[in-house]
């Protein structure tokens, strides 16, 4: 087997687990007044941090997608689009963005990310899946109700994923993995 091939085997498994993990998330929540507090940012954030663009996009955007179809279809695709560019956000900064100080610049991801999906949802239910019998002024006091819950979720997303990256290490793991696979 070649280098290449190790590789992309690699990255194919590590973003399928994460995408798996990512879709069970989507079925654990928090209730809170309104509605839930999803848990599934968590491992949005730790793929980004981990992961390239493409596949932390798979992880988030897709695996949101996924669990949303399978638990509850109405914001399947603001789900797809307001993870999946919260976790090119925090992946393009994890790797690209202030390269001597990764973690910082994760974590200014991951505020930006965290922002990115909180206007991403909060526009999707006033515009995607509010209820049809709805005003959109209602729709608007919905979505205003539920903003703090999304901020809460975003950063309760953003420091569990980059407490398991930087404190917890798995950065500097996922990286050794990396590094003993280009020796091979």
């Amino acid at each position: 087997m070649t280098h290449k091939s190790k590789r992309s085997i690699a990255w194919l498994t590590t973003t399928a687990l994460l995408m798996g993990m990512t879709v069970v998330m989507c079925a654990v929540s928090i209730p809170v007044p309104g509605g839930h507090l999803y848990l599934c940012d968590a491992i949005i954030v730790t793929a980004a941090i981990l992961l390239d663009p493409v596949a932390a996009f798979l992880v988030g955007g897709v695996g949101t997608f996924l669990g949303d179809l399978l638990f509850y279809p109405a914001p399947m695709f603001v789900s797809l689009v307001s993870h999946g560019l919260q976790a090119i956000l925090i992946s393009i900064f994890a790797h690209y963005v202030l390269k001597k100080h990764p973690m910082l610049s994760a974590g200014i991801g991951a505020l930006l990310g965290g922002a990115v999906m909180v206007v991403g949802y909060t526009l999707g239910r006033i515009f995607v899946y509010a209820a049809p019998d709805l005003t959109r002024e209602a729709a608007v006091e919905i979505s205003i109700l539920k903003l703090p819950f999304e901020i809460l979720q975003a950063f309760v997303g953003s420091a569990v994923g980059l407490l398991l990256c930087g404190k917890g290490g798995l950065r500097r793991l996922y990286g050794k993995m990396q590094q003993r696979m280009r020796t091979q």
